[in-house]
């Protein structure tokens, strides 16, 4: 049976491909996502079409994603981090 630790998160490792790494909280996350999906550049993957808002689909991303396509050229990466052992 695995530790339940490994379920646990404390934050997430961002990248972005304009910026250095960036430590954020699961909210900050997800309001940076919530923003994102609702530019028209960003191209949202199909899965998420079945969610009536932003904000579903920002969870959704951060529950089985951990890349986001926001145009040409640029990325948004997470990583789920514990800053405890």
């Amino acid at each position: 049976m695995p530790d339940p630790i490994m379920y646990q998160e404390d934050g997430y490792v961002v990248l972005e491909s304009d910026r250095t790494e960036q430590l954020m909280t699961a909210a900050e996350l997800k309001a940076k996502l919530i923003d994102l999906l609702l530019l028209e550049e960003v191209i949202i993957p199909k899965e998420l079409e079945k969610f009536d808002s932003a904000e579903s689909q920002a969870q959704h991303l951060m529950d089985n994603y951990f890349e986001l396509d926001i145009g040409a050229d640029k990325y948004l990466q997470w990583y789920v981090v514990r800053l405890e052992k």
